[in-house]
């Protein structure tokens, strides 16, 4: 929250100065229906909880200034929630938690008289992924000639948020009755099913520093654009891409505010290693719609 407050003041400190045509404030959101496909899970261990297909939200402000020592600035928030569910087929550690499938048989006899024939393990994961980042960027405008322009920058993409796996371990005990000491059981007894609950959870908050690189090209008499952007990650162990092609349509041009629309795709790559104990090989895609406002 702390984040998109900081946004807004940002946003509003720079409101008083487009009256002076001097600075351009740019105002964006997209809805990005997202794709998730991949696997994560903890350093021994990526499980692929089959992620569900859900729609994310994106929104940014930008400054753009006509000092050309100074960088302009932008700052972009987004979400990436999503839920799966898997049946676990070994062992599993994430977070604090660890969750098991070994079986163990008894041959002895129990008070009552009877043994255990069979024990049925059946262990059902849930996953929860809501991890969002806020994106801080400077950047320069190094070449725009009304046609064609071309920014070059740095990102600090801050991650926050949490994935969360919740285990469900149901266990099916089947119980026999001998009828004499050393013979195989007679008949079934009883069975008995029991249910017990584990969650595991890995907090994220990382700072991680990107290439910022993004291009509009005009073309003429129609209205439309085609842009290019995308981060990439500079250094580290990780692997991360985040990068989108679309259309803008010119929906309406005015003194006061221009309002563009916009359709592309968007692609995230995410393979972290160790990025605050959590393992992933992860890739959000999918198309998006959005609006800019251009004041």
């Amino acid at each position: 929250m702390k984040k998109e407050v900081l946004a807004a003041i940002f946003a509003a400190l720079f409101t008083a100065n487009v009256q002076a045509n001097t600075v351009g404030l740019y105002l964006g959101g997209q809805i990005w229906q997202s794709e998730a496909s991949g696997v994560f899970g903890g350093k021994n261990t990526l499980i692929d909880f089959n992620l569900k297909k859900e729609q994310q939200n994106n929104y940014f402000v930008a400054v753009e200034h006509p000092f050309p020592l100074f960088p302009n600035v932008r700052i972009s928030s987004t979400t990436l929630d999503t839920t799966g569910k898997t049946n676990l087929t070994q062992e599993f550690s994430f977070g604090d938690e660890t969750f098991l499938i070994d079986v163990d048989f008894d041959d002895d006899v129990n008070d009552d008289g009877t043994f255990i024939i069979d024990v049925d393990v059946d262990v059902d994961i849930d996953a929860s992924f809501n991890v969002s980042y806020v994106d801080y960027t400077l950047y320069y405008e190094l070449f725009d000639n009304g046609l064609f322009s071309f920014d070059l920058g740095v990102t600090a993409r801050d991650f926050d948020g949490a994935v969360t796996v919740t285990g469900t371990t149901t266990t099916v005990t089947t119980t026999g009755v001998k009828d004499h000491p050393g013979h195989t059981p007679d008949h079934i007894g009883t069975v008995t099913t029991s249910t017990s609950n584990a969650t595991g959870k890995i907090k994220t908050d990382e700072i991680l520093p990107m290439l910022y690189v993004a291009t509009n090209i005009r073309l003429p008499l129609t209205g439309l654009s085609v842009f290019v952007q995308g981060d990439f990650l500079l250094i580290g162990d990780h692997s991360l891409y985040d990068y989108q092609v679309g259309l803008s349509y010119e929906l309406v041009v005015s003194r006061m505010v221009d309002l563009n629309l916009t359709l592309g795709y968007r692609v995230l790559k995410m393979e972290f290693e160790d990025l605050d104990n959590l393992y992933t090989d992860l890739e959000f895609k999918g198309a998006f719609a959005g609006v800019i406002l251009h004041f």
